[in-house]
């Protein structure tokens, strides 16, 4: 015969409907705290709980200090007692031992049960939430509990409670206690008094679940729902598409007269469903939302200034259908297609295009109109303007007259559009491409104004550079913008698309010349005297004998410096440091200082007149002994000519 305890476990397991772990770390979490109640133990102090499933029996364990005398039996153990778990312990170690009091179960029994209570309570309430977050935006059903101001109380699975809302309810609906009810869960929030289930038989989604769980083509994705527009309890409009070829997804939504349209038509406190089948072209699309209305023609603005704008001509005895009761029809065509529909009769657009035309004379010569056409369109607007009936003639002549101009205005906003998007694209070929993957947050502007910018949609510096370069104007508007945050926008500007200042400048050709031992790049940049000089060529004086090894040179000809007249404007060549060390050794240019000569004009002041530069003569050679090559200069004392190393 099973144990009384185990036959209450398991009654719990089936009524909770829990896992069996969270029912066993519930009930010895619950003897634990018995036990710190029952001898008054620290919350500091380990104690730990067993629980036989098959016995019943609680053992619990305590971590306790081992000591000679036990004073404190609650946390001191001595040395016998503890050897008997551990015959390593010592005095002073800290060891888990039984502590089981006596009589245990009466007074586990007595002040457990609210804490075995409080824990399957939280383990339930976390259990139901876990579930029905899953089944957001799924249908589920349930029985109504109770019905009040405030919506319905529907009770539902694993014993949750879902609440409905009366703005998530249709308004014709009337619903009694015990009444079955099918929802959409669209909201699970967690709250101190357990999950909080929000249903909505409102939601555009919950049309589309009834959609699914009605047509299997749905179901399986042989037939896609694009769009859907609904006004609970009134009508609604479901855009579909096939996705292969030769499937109806009209004809599979609606069924074999009207059967599946027809199941969720009921489901819905007879709300009206128009099936429309979608379509890629705007214009089609459109036409085919304003059913069952007939449609004309349908012209497109997508740069109109409230948005997207789509104007609609139909016939005048479809005016009125097309609009629809209250304006339910072009309102929710309106938002199946996400365009502003303007719904139009043939004689008011017609009247719109005349103004037009006569307003716009650019346009006049767009459309090419002559004479005889304009007086004709007047003649027609006059005779309904008088309320004098028009022939369907008249009424197609009004028709493709309005199609003609709509059409030409198209154009010429397509080509304004081509225009715009040309320079767009020139101004971002001006704007380095990294800066559209850098952060506005990194970019050199003040903190604060790169936040208001990131707030106004400029994400990446790039972007913001694009607009300043376009259209300034719209970034000075913007909240927090002033002149002087704007002047930092447009040194920014400045600084990523200015042309580098100093182009790179190409070296000048050096005729190859080799020697057979390098010179050492510090005793030649120590012997050139004017690094920003023209190069002077040594003279035929120089000469050079090889010393140790042959090394290999070539006499030029000097070229003599012509004395620089006033007023001249010529200016001497800079050479580069990277021009100097290109040059070999034997054509160092060398030069002495100028001996300015003073002498003394009529007046009797000291003029000084320039001489010519004298120059002095190099010697290069390689010494194998100290392995280094040395130079010699030739210098001219008096009569004579010296060299000094």
């Amino acid at each position: 015969m099973k144990n009384e305890f185990v036959l209450a476990f398991n009654e719990v397991l089936e009524e909770k409907q829990l896992p069996r772990e969270v029912i066993m770390k519930a009930l010895e979490s619950a003897m634990v705290s018995a036990y710190r109640r029952a001898v008054n133990a620290s919350t500091a102090q380990q104690v730990e709980a067993k629980v036989d499933l098959d016995t019943g029996k609680v053992t619990i364990y305590a971590e306790k200090e081992v000591v000679e005398a036990v004073q404190d039996p609650r946390t001191e153990v001595n040395l016998v007692d503890a050897c008997r778990v551990n015959p390593s312990s010592k005095i002073g170690d800290m060891v888990v031992v039984e502590s089981t009091p006596r009589d245990f179960g009466r007074v586990a029994a007595q002040t457990a049960r609210q804490v075995i209570q409080q824990r399957i309570r939280d383990a339930e309430r976390q259990a139901q939430l876990s579930y029905y977050e899953k089944q957001i935006g799924e249908i589920i059903s349930g029985l109504v509990q109770a019905v009040n101001a405030q919506g319905l109380t529907i009770g539902l699975e694993m014993r949750a409670e879902g609440l409905m809302p009366r703005k998530e309810m249709i308004g014709s609906e009337r619903f009694r206690v015990h009444d079955r009810v099918r929802a959409l869960v669209s909201e699970v929030k967690d709250s101190p008094r357990g999950p909080q289930i929000i249903l909505s038989r409102t939601h555009r989604n919950f049309l589309r679940r009834l959609l699914e769980n009605e047509v299997p083509e749905i179901y399986h994705g042989i037939v896609e729902i694009r769009s859907i527009a609904r006004e609970p309890g009134e009508r609604a409009k479901v855009a579909v598409s096939a996705t292969q070829a030769g499937i109806d997804p009209v004809g599979a939504c609606v069924g074999i007269r009207g059967v599946r349209i027809q199941a969720i038509v009921r489901e819905l406190h007879d709300e009206k469903i128009d099936v429309i089948e979608w379509n890629n072209d705007p214009a089609v699309f459109i036409s085919k939302a304003l059913s069952p209305a007939r449609v004309v023609g349908v012209y497109l603005n997508e740069k109109n200034a409230s948005g997207k704008t789509a104007t609609v001509v139909v016939p005048e005895d479809q005016l009125s259908l097309a609009i629809g009761r209250d304006g339910q029809n072009a309102r929710l065509a309106a938002k199946l297609t996400n365009w502003r529909i303007d719904i139009k009769s043939v004689p008011e657009a017609a009247s719109d295009a005349f103004a037009k035309i006569k307003a716009d004379a650019e346009l006049a010569q767009v459309v090419q109109v002559n004479e005889a056409l304009i007086e004709r369109i007047s003649v027609l607007l006059a005779k309904k303007a008088e309320n004098r009936p028009l022939t369907p003639e008249e009424y197609d002549s009004l028709a493709q007259f309005v199609d003609r101009v709509e059409k030409r205005s198209a154009g010429k906003r397509q080509a304004e559009k081509k225009e715009i998007d040309t320079r767009v694209e020139d101004a971002r070929k001006q704007i380095p491409a990294f800066l559209f993957d850098q952060n506005i947050l990194d970019s050199t502007l003040p903190e604060h104004v790169s936040t208001i910018l990131q707030g106004a949609g400029f994400l990446t510096t790039g972007d913001l550079v694009l607009q300043a370069m376009l259209n300034p104007d719209s970034i000075l508007r913007l909240q927090g913008i002033g002149p002087r945050s704007m002047q930092e926008i447009t040194r920014l500007v400045e600084t990523v698309t200015a042309p580098p200042s100093h182009p790179p400048v190409e070296t000048e050709a050096v005729p190859p010349l080799t020697i057979e031992k390098p010179v050492e790049p510090s005793l030649i940049a120590s012997e050139v005297s004017q690094p920003t000089g023209e190069a002077i060529l040594p003279s035929e004086e120089q000469t050079t004998e090889p010393v140790g090894e042959k090394v290999s040179t070539e006499t030029v000809e000097p070229t003599q410096e012509s004395e620089t007249e006033p007023g001249s404007t010529e200016v001497e060549e800079e050479t580069t440091f990277d021009k100097i060390f290109t040059l070999r050794p034997e054509l160092i240019p060398t030069s002495a200082p100028v001996d300015d000569e003073e002498e003394e004009d009529s007046t009797g002041k000291k003029e000084k007149k320039k001489g010519k530069k004298k120059r002095r003569s190099v010697e290069v050679e390689y010494d194998p002994d100290r392995d280094m090559t040395i130079v010699h200069k030739k210098h001219k004392r008096g009569e004579d000519w010296s060299w000094d190393e």
